[in-house]
């Protein structure tokens, strides 16, 4: 089997795997499966695999740097508009089936209750991270573009966070969820280090480009966010 159709496959395998669990909702809101509190169950079921998305999103990089096959890295952008997507449909469910669109009850809920302040902040951050997903912003915006998506790294801690601060007794998955992040950061500490240089070189490359009156190379190639 070719890179293309390997890619693909895996493409369709992870919207498959995105979409079941709207699948499941909707249809639990269809034939009455949700439970005695629907809404708390879509709360909780689009929260867990927000998180759960925003975490396979980090992995992305260590698995492409343990098994040195690069293509993998098409996954992450999917990935990361699948876990923006579910903490959207988690804060809609929140904001317009628990509180009617109160605005009042909406600010209340997030300047007084510490795990939603701390929630709405992820989904916050994750916007503008959603709005410059496009290659068109990524050569619009160059550097500023790196930058900007670094926030991807804030976001699942606020999210362990959130939901940690949410269960209150039984902190077991939270925990694990904060464990599961933390490897993941930590995996990216090795190539941080010695890739400093590195990108010190290739910035100065990119001055003297701009300098000289050529553009740089798309930061796609050069600067994408590890």
């Amino acid at each position: 089997m070719t890179t293309k159709r390997i890619v693909l496959t895996l493409k369709v395998l992870l919207w498959l795997g995105a979409l079941a669990p709207t699948a499941w909702m909707g249809g639990g809101a269809l034939f009455g499966w949700l439970g005695a509190n629907p809404i708390e169950k879509l709360e909780h079921v689009s929260g867990m695999t927000a998180l759960i998305a925003l975490l396979a999103t980090l992995l992305v990089t260590p698995v492409r740097r343990l098994t040195g096959w690069n293509p993998v890295i098409q996954l992450r952008r999917p990935m990361g508009l699948f876990a923006f997507y579910y903490v959207f449909v988690h804060f809609a469910v929140w904001m317009g089936l628990d509180l009617s669109l109160e605005l009042s009850w909406i600010t209340e809920d997030i300047a007084k209750r510490p795990y939603i302040t701390v929630g709405f902040t992820a989904f916050l951050l994750l916007i503008p991270l959603a709005l410059t997903s496009t290659r068109r912003s990524i050569r619009r915006l160059g550097k500023r573009w790196v930058k900007l998506h670094r926030l991807v790294y804030v976001a699942p801690a606020l999210g362990v966070i959130h939901y940690y601060w949410l269960v209150k007794a039984d902190v077991r998955i939270p925990l694990l969820m904060g464990a599961i992040y933390a490897a993941l950061m930590l995996a990216r500490v090795p190539a941080w280090v010695k890739g400093r240089p590195r990108r010190a070189t290739a910035a100065r490359r990119s001055r003297a480009k701009l300098v000289e009156g050529r553009e740089p190379r798309d930061t796609v190639a050069v600067a994408a966010v590890d």
